[in-house]
C-alpha cells in the first residue's frame, strides 16, 4: 500500500522541489497551503496549478488570519518589504508561521493515518528565520510524538526536510534533474497579482543568485519597471 505524506506547498521554488522529491520517493501526496493574510498571495494560485500538475491526492488551502496579529512585512501593509538583504532576523519573518503550518500538517497527517510530513525549510541560503533551523524541526518532531494520539500510542512521526542543508543553487539543480518547471512558481515577497516578481526583495535576490550559481537560466517573470 502506498504511504501517505502531507506536503506543505507554498507555491514557491523550495516547496515544488520538495513535492517532486516526495513523489519520486513513492508517496501519495496530500498538499497543504495557507491563505494566512499574506500580501503576496499570487503564490496560492501557483500552488493550485502545481498541485494539479503533480496529481496530488488532495490539496487543501487553509485560511488563517496571521495578518490579524501582524508583526511582519508579509502581512502588514504599513511595514515595507526591504529591497536589500537585512542583517539578523528581517521584518519579513512572520511570527510562529512554520510552527502554525506544521501544526495543521500534523493534524491532517493524523487524520490520514500518515506519519510523514514534508516541508521545504532551508538553513543555508535563506533569510535568517528561526523556524527554518534544524533545531526547530527536531523540537517539533518531539512535540508531534508528545501531543498526538498517534504519538502516545507509539506512532513515530517524521518531519522530512530534504532541502535543509542545500544551497539555493543545489535546490535548483536537484529540481531541474527531476523536471521541475520553476517558471510556474512564485517566491517574491512583493509579487503582483499576476505573480510577476519585484527582483529586489530577499527572496528574489536569493532566487536569482541560485539560478546564476547553478548555471541554469532563470525563468522567473519579473515586473516591468
Amino acid at each position: 500500500m502506498q504511504k501517505k505524506a502531507v506536503v506543505l506547498l507554498s507555491g514557491g521554488l523550495d516547496s515544488i522541489t520538495v513535492l517532486a522529491l516526495a513523489k519520486r520517493q513513492g508517496y501519495a501526496c496530500y498538499a497543504l497551503s495557507f491563505d494566512y493574510g499574506q500580501r503576496h498571495n499570487a503564490e496560492l494560485q501557483a500552488a493550485k496549478h502545481i498541485a494539479a500538475e503533480y496529481g496530488v491526492v488532495d490539496h487543501k488551502i487553509i485560511h488563517i488570519g496571521l495578518n490579524d496579529i501582524g508583526g511582519s512585512a508579509l502581512t502588514d501593509e504599513h511595514i515595507a518589504v526591504p529591497n536589500s538583504l537585512q542583517p539578523g532576523i528581517p521584518v519579513t519573518y512572520v511570527p510562529a508561521r512554520n510552527t502554525i503550518f506544521l501544526s495543521f500538517a500534523l493534524g491532517w497527517a493524523e487524520v490520514l493515518n500518515s506519519r510523514d510530513i514534508f516541508i521545504g525549510v532551508n538553513a543555508i541560503d535563506y533569510s535568517g528565520y528561526p523556524d527554518c533551523r534544524p533545531e526547530f524541526i527536531k523540537a517539533f518532531q518531539s512535540l508531534a510524538e508528545l501531543a498526538t494520539k498517534a504519538g502516545v500510542e507509539g506512532g513515530h512521526f517524521s518531519i522530512h526536510v530534504p532541502l535543509i542543508e542545500m544551497s539555493k543553487a543545489d535546490i535548483i539543480r536537484t529540481g531541474s534533474e527531476l523536471g521541475v518547471d520553476y517558471s510556474q512558481t512564485v517566491s517574491c515577497y512583493s509579487a503582483d497579482k499576476f505573480g510577476n516578481a519585484c527582483g529586489v526583495c530577499d527572496a528574489c535576490r536569493l532566487r536569482k543568485a541560485g539560478f546564476e550559481l547553478a548555471g541554469i537560466e532563470d525563468p522567473t517573470r519579473y515586473q516591468k519597471k
